[in-house]
């Protein structure tokens, strides 16, 4: 069956044979994300949500005589989106020799066979069913890159593939769906999250490196695309190596709230090392050494200390989303090179961090050199006053740098409830600008915000007296106008017409008359 879910005879033949084979490979069973099995498979991370899963060696050439059987299943009440990143089988008539197959066990209708000659007509396929099993194939064949799909669920029509660069957008303003498991998929970055990324840089890679998803999550990911410069610098980060890469016309920045460097109040460590150099001169690498903007050496443990640790002491609450880790210095090449994290909100009961997976303590990958900086960012974020450092394995010493990014607890707002739209037949990948454009105003610090009304409250009052005071002034000057004129027997002759309305008329008003005048 084609995307409309009509086959040819042929196809329908074939189909049949391939399901039933990769019935006989094992049972996978319905679990919560999916299972795969067959010896065709390649990267493939399989998640409730969203995943991503190749055939074996892509975007090399794939094997001779594989297969592979993915069981993609999503929540109950949802139904599956899948996005064809590349579908590059050896064609042959009916598909053959090499195919890819989708079928839903639940209702019976199948999507394909898909080979080269015959790939799927959109980029996007909607289905209608919460299950659908992937059926790769090959025998005899001579070139072909094999195959790249995602998928995610309905409530993210606008979920895109792993190869989906910048510059397919012309839009100022992105906001796309990226899924799980792009990260070790082939393509190229350029850029750092601070200076942005190459407009030619894929999407959902570069969203990983700057820490705006996790690689075992994906997620939503919004971004401007602005001028671009004349030079990106490369960078590690979130076990990530970018490249350094020239001008371009466009650079991606992605979105990221609550990034600011948080000021550290005190650094604590389980030992130092008291330095005495061979002329007797004396170094101390102090725990206070660690703070990442100090000059010089770093913080290093006493030699031969077990189980080495540096605390870093906010003063408060904070929410902390990421962790950036330097070595010793350009003199030394001592540097970490993984290490645990724990936070604690009283200094004395600690919580090993899990990640997302919230299993097993993550290990954070540290430096690879005593010079660069490398950044981890911790997704869900860490909302504590104390962070440990636990250095799992270094090059020569213990020593490290250390600075945290985050934000005030106060400004860290529930996400809104996402609504899903609903989706088309087929959903080209789309860009829409910012759902929201922040209003100016003036922002007050909580802990400030008593003494700035009332400082506000008393200017406002001392410019309503001023006001006062003026108003008053001007009325007592316009009373007294009238009683100050000179006596009226002085006034030069005018005209009856020219004479102001406040003198008074009549036989009995004072002063001159028009007929004396003319006499």
């Amino acid at each position: 069956m084609r995307a409309g879910g009509r086959t040819a005879p042929g196809a329908l033949v074939l189909a049949l044979a391939l399901l039933r084979r990769c019935l006989l490979l094992g049972p996978l069973g319905l679990r919560s994300a999916g299972a795969q099995d067959g010896n065709g498979c390649g990267h493939t991370l399989l998640t409730p949500h969203s995943g991503t899963l190749s055939s074996k060696n892509y975007p090399g050439t794939y094997p001779n005589h594989t297969m592979c059987c993915w069981q993609l299943q999503a929540p109950p009440g949802t139904s599956l989106l899948l996005a064809f990143g590349d579908v590059d089988l050896e064609p042959s008539e009916h598909c053959a020799l090499s195919s890819l197959l989708l079928t839903d066990p639940q209702t019976g209708t199948a999507y394909g066979p898909y080979c080269r000659n015959t790939i799927p007509s959109a980029p996007l396929l909607v289905t209608n069913s919460s299950t659908v099993t992937v059926l790769f194939n090959s025998t005899s064949h001579r070139s072909g890159r094999g195959l790249l799909l995602s998928y995610a669920t309905s409530q993210h029509p606008d979920l895109v593939s792993c190869l989906v660069r910048g510059t397919h957008y012309t839009r100022e303003y992105v906001s796309v769906y990226c899924p799980a498991g792009c990260k070790d998929i082939h393509g190229d970055i350029w850029g750092n999250p601070s200076q942005g990324y190459r407009d030619t840089s894929v999407l959902c890679k570069a969203a990983v490196h700057a820490g705006v998803i996790a690689d075992e999550l994906g997620g939503q990911v919004t971004l401007s695309r602005e001028k671009g410069i004349t030079l990106y610098e490369s960078a590690f980060a979130n076990g990530l190596r970018s490249k350094r890469g020239s001008l371009s016309e466009k650079r991606l920045m992605f979105h990221k709230a609550c990034d600011d460097v948080l000021e550290v109040v005190t650094f604590n460590a389980s030992s130092w090392w008291h330095e005495v150099g061979v002329l007797g001169q004396d170094r101390a690498w102090v725990a206070e050494r660690a703070a990442l903007s100090t000059t010089g050496h770093s913080w290093a443990a006493e030699p031969d200390a077990q189980a080495a640790w540096l605390e870093l002491d906010l003063g408060t609450r904070r929410n902390v989303t990421g962790i950036i880790t330097k070595g010793s210095s350009e003199q030394h090449d001592y540097y970490v090179t993984s290490y645990h994290v724990s936070s604690s909100r009283d200094g004395k009961n600690w919580r090993p961090y899990r990640g997302s997976s919230g299993q097993e303590e993550k290990v954070f990958e540290g430096n690879a050199d005593s010079q660069g900086e490398v950044s981890n960012a911790f997704i869900p974020p860490i909302i504590a006053r104390y962070i440990r450092v636990t250095p799992q394995s270094w090059h020569q010493r213990v020593a490290l740098k250390v600075a945290l990014v985050g934000c005030h607890v106060a400004r860290v707002r529930a996400p809104r409830p996402y609504v899903p739209s609903v989706p088309k037949e087929v959903l080209e990948p789309t860009s829409r600008p910012a759902s929201r454009t922040p209003i100016p105003g003036i922002a007050l610090d909580p802990e400030k915000a008593g003494s700035t009304l009332l400082v506000m409250l008393l200017i406002g009052g001392f410019v309503l007296f001023c006001s006062c005071l003026l108003l008053l002034a001007f009325l007592c000057h316009r009373k007294r106008v009238p009683q100050a004129g000179v006596e009226p027997g002085l006034l030069p002759a005018e005209p009856a017409s020219l004479q102001p309305s406040f003198l008074p008329h009549g036989p009995h008003a004072r002063g001159p008359q028009p007929d004396s005048f003319a006499s």
